[in-house]
């Protein structure tokens, strides 16, 4: 076990939505350090979004980050050799970042043409309370309400 936390690592905000929540998204998205084109598909997902919905694409993705974003999840506890599945309450900043890998990753799972068009209809459906991101948390949901009886272990 580690002896101190790790501090955070400063965030500055993207160039067009001046947000630091689409600088990670743009961070989590890009491979192998290619920075422009994520920020152009991520982007071109914003641009999307603003033509299908006619809504502001920050305020649908923020939506969408609300309904992914679980509340519980469970997590691995060892008592006297056995390990309990135990539910514990998600703190805010896990959250927000499980709720960015569980979009990133059922974007790229989706079958379509351009990242930006997976990516565009993937934060529709979850700020519409659907998608395979919002499945994702109801599991995790329905894991944790199923563990509900070892939650006295709680670290």
């Amino acid at each position: 076990m580690r002896r101190t936390k790790p501090e955070k690592r400063e965030v500055t905000p993207d160039v067009r939505f001046n947000s630091t929540i689409v600088q990670e998204i743009i961070n989590r998205v890009m491979h192998s350090g290619k920075k422009s084109t994520a920020t152009a598909s991520i982007y071109g997902a914003m641009d999307l979004i603003k033509e299908r919905t006619g809504r502001e694409p920050m305020e649908v993705l923020e939506q969408a980050l609300r309904n992914v974003g679980p509340m519980m999840e469970v997590r691995p506890r060892r008592v006297g050799g056995a390990t309990y599945q135990v539910p514990m309450e998600v703190p805010a900043s896990r959250r927000l970042t499980l709720a960015m890998r569980w979009l990133i990753d059922s974007s790229r799972n989706r079958t379509g043409k351009s990242f930006a068009e997976k990516f565009s209809a993937e934060l529709i459906d979850a700020s519409n309370n659907t998608g395979a991101a919002v499945r994702k948390r109801e599991e995790t949901h329905k894991m944790a309400e199923a563990n509900r009886a070892f939650s006295h272990y709680r670290m």
